[in-house]
C-alpha cells in the first residue's frame, strides 16, 4: 500500500472519529427573563428583524442548520456563537449595567450603519437575514430610542 493511500485512510479515520466529539449546542429550553424584548419595548417588526438577523449568534438560542452536525464545522460554529455572545447577548441584555447596555446599543448602531452586521458569511446562507436600508434604519432608530431610555440610569 502506498504512503498516499495510508495517509488518506488515516485522514478518513480521523474524520470519522471526530464526528463523535460534538460541542454543546446553544439552545435554551425556556425564554430568558433577561431577554431584551422581555424588558424593553420594540415593535413586532423590529423584534422580528432582530430575531431573524441577530439572534442565531447573539442570543442563548441558535437555530442550527443541517451542516452543524458535521465536524469540524460544528466546532467552528460553536466558537463563532460563543464569541458573538461574549460581545452581545440579547438573551442576557437586561442583566447588563445601564452603561454597558448603552455601549452595546451604540455598537449595534455602528455595525449596522457600516454594514458589518449581519456578517456576509451568515447572510450568504441565511438570505432572510439580509437587511434592507429601511430595515437597517428601523433597527437603528429603535436602538437610539432605547439608548435614550437607558441613559438617565447611567451613573
Amino acid at each position: 500500500m502506498s504512503i498516499t493511500k495510508k495517509i488518506l485512510i488515516a485522514l478518513l479515520g480521523v474524520l470519522i472519529i471526530i464526528q463523535f466529539i460534538k460541542p454543546a449546542k446553544n439552545q435554551s429550553s425556556a425564554p430568558s427573563p433577561n431577554d431584551i424584548f422581555a424588558n424593553f419595548q420594540a415593535s413586532d417588526s423590529t423584534k422580528q428583524l432582530i430575531r431573524t438577523s441577530c439572534y442565531d449568534c447573539h442570543s442563548n438560542n441558535t437555530v442550527y442548520p443541517w451542516y452543524a452536525e458535521i465536524q469540524p464545522v460544528a466546532w467552528w460554529l460553536a466558537d463563532h456563537v460563543n464569541k458573538a455572545k461574549s460581545e452581545l447577548n440579547f438573551s442576557e441584555f437586561a442583566s447588563y449595567t445601564p452603561k454597558k447596555a448603552d455601549h452595546k446599543l451604540e455598537e449595534v448602531i455602528e455595525v449596522i450603519q457600516e454594514g458589518e452586521m449581519p456578517l456576509k458569511s451568515y447572510t450568504l446562507i441565511h438570505g432572510n437575514a439580509k437587511l434592507s436600508e429601511a430595515q437597517k434604519t428601523e433597527i437603528i432608530t429603535w436602538a437610539k430610542e432605547l439608548r435614550n431610555q437607558i441613559k438617565p440610569n447611567i451613573k
